[in-house]
């Protein structure tokens, strides 16, 4: 009986049944999320309490609880505990005498104190003390309380997730810190989020831009946005095609160790990447990843070729596999789980991605792809999600869990990319394998951080290819 009355309904307890003395208590830990959805609540984005690097050089050397945060704990226990439903606030006061941090676990204890006839008031005691037994908050409270007995059941509360897409950014910039900024040939920054991703990139310690195209244009575009070039190098071109050449040029000469994509179309700058005579071609067949951190799945993961390869054949996919699984190396991940898509988890012979996914797996398992665990043909959700693989009896090592996602072509790669992006608020990264060097490659609607969150990949991957070449 006490079991439902806690669970499944909420009741109060009236004036007339509340006895001076009387108690209630309420246990909670404080989490990193309890403090963003306050602040995000209440608009309270005190340095003290949402900026690490703000709160370590205060007075409490770490992030704590907003003080509203435990008194907002006393409210709860007001209105759905004791005495709970039909209670009105009147008063409040209280005294804050230590900080909450994360983890702490915090006992609310409320005690009724002193009882009015006259008005139904009731002046409650309120104690908050933290796992230690340590007084954080006290005070009191006067509530005008409920006359008539309320039990309503309980109203379960949405589920949320917090959506912190630079909390992400952030740390997929920290996999690269420590490292030296690598010299990265830019072509054609030409428009204003093309030209902030190497600044900012450069500002973020991860390289070294040599910006290259028309000097007066990259000049006039960093005047109208405010940005600062000192100490940055300008490389001058006439035009995006003569840029493409020199920034690739540049690479091959040993000047800078990566190449990134500007505000020139993608034909443009690839045509001289592939370019037999002086491009940066290797043995390989160059394929795209994106490298997504999606809020709603539990790790980041990659697709591939939703950039460069329009319609792989059997023989192109065993690159474009095998390039995604040495990056996952190269980001940690020793045995990286390779879902190879469908429309189907079943081999169709009418389906040509299935008979694909078929022989591709059996290729892994003859060693002709190395370093991963292969799966397929997979549908999206049986790659994604654990339940839909269980439900249709799907016994795999790879489904429900992948880290990277091959798609049968560039058209259904490019459409899942860009919705996890645009409808899931996914953090993206884009860069190219299978050449001489890294090459960061967005779409020109990309955003600086996007930009950015590219070269992070670029330095890292740089850092492996000298270490190979050492």
């Amino acid at each position: 009986m006490h079991a439902e009355h806690t669970e499944q309904y909420i009741e109060n307890k009236t004036f007339d049944e509340i006895q001076v003395g009387d108690s209630s208590t309420l246990i909670r830990t404080l989490r990193p999320e309890d403090i963003k959805l306050f602040a995000i609540m209440s608009g309270d984005v005190n340095p003290s309490v949402v900026d690490p690097e703000f709160a370590q050089s205060g007075i409490f050397r770490e992030v704590v609880a907003h003080g509203m945060w435990s008194g907002a704990l006393i409210s709860t226990v007001l209105g759905t505990q004791f005495p709970g439903p039909g209670t009105i606030y009147i008063d409040q006061s209280l005294h804050f005498s230590r900080p909450v941090t994360i983890g702490d676990t915090v006992t609310i204890t409320i005690t009724a104190k002193q009882k009015f006839d006259h008005n139904k008031h009731i002046l409650f005691d309120c104690q908050c003390t933290n796992q230690e037994g340590l007084q954080v908050v006290s005070g009191t409270a006067e509530v005008l309380a409920p006359t008539e007995k309320i039990r309503r059941e309980r109203v379960h509360l949405p589920e949320f997730t917090i959506s912190d897409k630079e909390a992400r950014y952030q740390a997929l910039l920290a996999t690269a810190a420590g490292l030296e900024p690598i010299p990265v040939a830019v072509a054609h920054p030409c428009d204003a989020e093309s030209l902030k991703g190497p600044i900012f990139a450069a500002r973020a310690g991860l390289i070294e831009p040599f910006l290259v195209g028309p000097e007066a244009k990259i000049r006039s575009v960093a005047e109208e946005n405010g940005l600062d070039l000192t100490g940055i190098r300008i490389v001058n071109t006439r035009h995006s095609h003569e840029s493409a050449a020199m920034a690739v040029t540049l690479v091959r000469n040993g000047d800078c160790e990566a190449l990134m994509k500007g505000s020139l179309h993608t034909d443009e700058l690839m045509g001289e990447v592939v370019s037999r005579a002086n491009g940066l071609r290797t043995s390989r067949r160059i394929s795209h990843v994106f490298y997504m951190d999606v809020p709603t799945y539990p790790k980041p993961i990659m697709i591939t070729d939703a950039a460069i390869n329009i319609a792989p054949t059997l023989e192109d996919k065993v690159d474009i596999i095998q390039n995604a699984i040495d990056l996952f190396h190269i980001l940690g991940n020793p045995e990286p789980k390779v879902a190879i898509l469908s429309a189907v988890e079943t081999v169709n012979p009418k389906i040509q991605s299935t008979l694909d996914a078929a022989a591709l797996c059996k290729m892994a398992d003859r060693g002709q792809i190395k370093g991963g665990l292969l799966d397929g043909p997979l549908a999206f959700d049986n790659a994604v999600s654990l339940v839909a693989a269980k439900t249709k009896g799907i016994k795999s090592a790879v489904a429900g869990q992948a880290d990277i996602l091959v798609v049968p072509d560039l058209e259904s790669g490019n459409m899942v990319a860009k919705q996890l992006e645009y409808l899931a608020n996914a953090l993206s990264a884009g860069v190219v394998l299978g050449a001489k060097c890294p090459i960061v490659l967005t779409s020109r609607a990309d955003t600086a951080e996007t930009r950015t969150a590219s070269c992070a990949i670029a330095a890292l991957m740089a850092h492996a290819y000298r270490k190979q070449n050492q």
